[in-house]
């Protein structure tokens, strides 16, 4: 018999792989909350980063024609070198303040762009921005994990077509939930309970993922726009409350 549990975790899998599949991020956001009711903390936060990286390889592979390695490298090296300088700052700032400055600012910069019919474009910076972009989303996946949220309003902000905006995000994303997955499991927090956890989730993961996939081939730029800027603003109201 299936247990209680189990039907929250798959159910909550697959509302967040169906939206990373159509936007390529959020799966944390809609995820955790559940995951938290039913796992320990440190059980959760391994099962939200083994399931993001199932859902995003899915993801990924079917998008890849959209990866621009040369616009995506900087935010790479500028991500690797600033998780470790995220991890070096906990317990040195205040995580509250944090959480909520950047939930304001997710939730501001959403609305106004939303409200905008001819939002703005940065096109200068070249790649000495991308990497420093990379290396502030770094220092807050190391501090927060919240290493998307900076790379992808930039992305947004860059006004590149949605293909090219998810083939720098979304792997930006995955690189750094794989360097806390490893390093997490080398500090020995990923135990059975996570691994099990991950097999009753699975199929409801790639289920999630194909459906979202599938929603996405059928939205323009412009709508794209309207779903990341809308899923911005979730983000930070729920860093808010």
């Amino acid at each position: 018999m299936i247990a209680t549990a189990d039907l929250y975790l798959a159910g909550a899998s697959f509302v967040a792989a169906f939206a990373s599949g159509l936007a390529g991020f959020a799966f944390a956001l809609i995820a955790s909350g559940v995951y938290l009711h039913v796992l320990e903390p440190t059980a959760a936060v391994a099962l939200v980063l083994a399931g993001s990286l199932a859902t995003q390889s899915v993801t990924i592979f079917r998008l890849r024609d959209g990866i621009v390695w040369r616009r995506f490298w900087p935010f790479l090296v500028g991500g690797v070198v600033g998780a470790p300088l995220g991890v070096a700052l906990l317990g040195r700032l205040d995580g509250e303040a944090v959480r909520l400055i950047v939930g304001a600012f997710l939730v501001g910069y959403s609305l106004l762009m939303l409200a905008m019919r001819h939002p703005p474009q940065i096109t200068g910076g070249g790649q000495a921005a991308d990497g420093a972009v990379g290396l502030i989303g770094g220092i807050m996946g190391g501090f927060a994990g919240l290493s998307g949220a900076v790379p992808t309003v930039w992305c947004n902000l860059r006004g590149w077509p949605k293909d090219e905006q998810r083939g720098v995000y979304q792997p930006f994303i995955v690189a750094m939930q794989g360097l806390a997955l490893a390093t997490l499991a080398a500090s020995g927090g990923v135990g059975m309970d996570t691994w099990i956890a991950f097999a009753v989730c699975l199929p409801a993961l790639f289920l999630g993922a194909y459906a979202g996939l599938k929603l996405y081939a059928r939205v323009d730029d412009k709508v794209f726009r309207r779903i990341v800027l809308s899923l911005l603003l979730l983000s930070g109201l729920a860093l808010l409350l």
